[in-house]
């Protein structure tokens, strides 16, 4: 196919998403299964004008599915509106980092006892699935500044956090599978000391104060200017200095992004308690301001000067203009890529890794690491089986890819990978609207 017509046909796909979003949200499916069955049907099953082998060009594969991860990390750490001693943030803790290593763990042992993997290679193929996405598991994440539900923003930090956290996870197992007669004590040491140590902090620090501090000096410029003109370049300053500064200083770039949005939203929640405004609706507590962002008048009608609390809000209201579509388009396309090297990518090993994770190791982790922080034990089961995995899977498969993984080891492990995603599309696309719909049920009867 030529470009134009790879054009026109992805034009046409975007165009029946958004043409049947309404009827799509009455299903218990997601606007994926639309972009994942046209990927399966264009691939060898059955159109047969795609053809991806991901291990033969996993470039392109690292490249877009970064930049989803950094958009989308970012975005999801704008919309985290609640503070760090909310439950949510509490929970996320627990979920980061016990749960995922629990994860981890779990994945590794199955993949070398019960389907005779080596442990460098099981090691792998656990970092690469144990983290939970944050591209594709808006349906149970919050989407708004406004939703402070517990779950849902327990699950949105779980997902900002983790890609980052298991990063290093991955880069031990490909360390561990150079070197197959062994890694000295002293390598484990500084392997411990740059990934974990210094990357994962340095990343949140770097991420954080840029968002907090440019999200002030962007709100002061507004003021200033009486500035109310649409500019995404704030935000995308935000993004593409905490990418570049954290690459350079070898810290995580996926939790300086996501800390980046949620310095940001910190900055934001500063300026709306020094300068509060009045509540946007009957509905808003009485203890939460509305987010600035709801605040924004770009009618131009008003000759008054501009506030701090509109000038953060037009700077949040930039931001999330910035980033929601690009995530969405980078996204679609992606699982439009990952339904289309399904034909080459499966195995029958991989989905019984896959549902054993789904099923058995990710509930399990998740409800013995959440115990003693006060989550209700419904909560905990629901959050088991919400774990979404997605282009963050991608993403690790093609760093894998790139730092070395080669042959048969490749095959199978993007077998895993691309079969995980399809999976998770399918699974938790169905069932995590009636789930939150009962949930919702479940909260409406007990506050009457």
């Amino acid at each position: 196919m030529s470009l134009t017509a790879w054009i026109a046909a992805f034009g046409v796909l975007l165009l029946g998403a958004g043409l049947t979003s309404g009827w799509i949200r009455r299903l218990p499916i997601t606007s994926f299964w639309l972009f994942l069955g046209a990927g399966i049907i264009a691939g060898p099953w059955f159109l047969d004008v795609v053809w991806l082998d991901f291990p033969e060009h996993p470039s392109w594969l690292a490249i877009a599915s970064e930049l989803a991860l950094v958009v989308s990390l970012f975005i999801g750490g704008l919309n985290l509106r609640v503070g760090f001693r909310h439950i949510a943030w509490r929970t996320a803790w627990r979920l980061t980092f016990p749960a995922m290593l629990l994860c981890i763990a779990g994945v590794c042992l199955a993949m070398h006892w019960i389907f005779g993997t080596g442990w460098a290679v099981a090691l792998i193929c656990a970092a690469m699935i144990a983290p939970t996405d944050p591209v594709l598991a808006g349906m149970v994440t919050v989407d708004d500044a406004t939703d402070r539900d517990a779950m849902r923003g327990g699950l949105s930090a779980e997902a900002g956090l983790n890609d980052g956290a298991a990063l290093p996870f991955l880069v031990l197992a490909l360390m561990l599978l150079d070197h197959p007669e062994g890694v000295s004590i002293a390598a484990l040491g500084h392997w411990l000391l740059s990934e974990v140590v210094w990357a994962l902090p340095v990343g949140l620090a770097v991420g954080g104060s840029l968002g907090f501090g440019l999200g002030l000096l962007g709100t002061r410029a507004k003021a200033i200017t009486n500035d109310t003109a649409p500019s995404d370049f704030l935000a995308l300053a935000i993004v593409m200095l905490s990418y570049a500064i954290t690459e350079w200083l070898s810290a995580s770039v996926f939790l300086a992004a996501f800390a980046a949005g949620v310095g940001l939203r910190r900055a934001e929640l500063l300026i709306v308690a020094r300068h509060p405004r009045k509540r946007a609706s009957e509905d808003q507590p009485d203890d939460v301001h509305p987010p600035a962002e709801f605040l924004v008048d770009r009618s131009g009608r008003s000759d008054d000067p501009l506030g701090p609390t509109e000038s953060i809000g037009l700077v949040v209201s930039d931001a999330l203009s910035f980033g929601d579509t690009l995530e969405r388009i980078l996204a679609a396309s992606l699982v439009f890529a990952t339904g289309a090297a399904l034909a080459k990518h499966w195995s029958l090993q991989a989905i019984a890794v896959a549902l054993l994770l789904f099923a058995l190791i990710r509930p399990a982790s998740v409800y013995l690491a959440t115990i003693g922080v006060g989550v209700p034990r419904p909560r905990r089961l629901l959050m088991g089986w919400l774990g979404v995995r997605g282009i963050g899977t991608v993403n690790y498969l093609a760093y894998a890819l790139t730092h070395g993984l080669e042959g048969d080891d490749a095959a199978m492990v993007t077998a895993l990978a691309v079969t995980t995603v399809v999976l998770s599309v399918i699974l938790h696309g169905a069932t995590a609207q009636p789930l939150m719909r009962w949930r919702g049920r479940r909260i409406r009867a007990r506050t009457g």
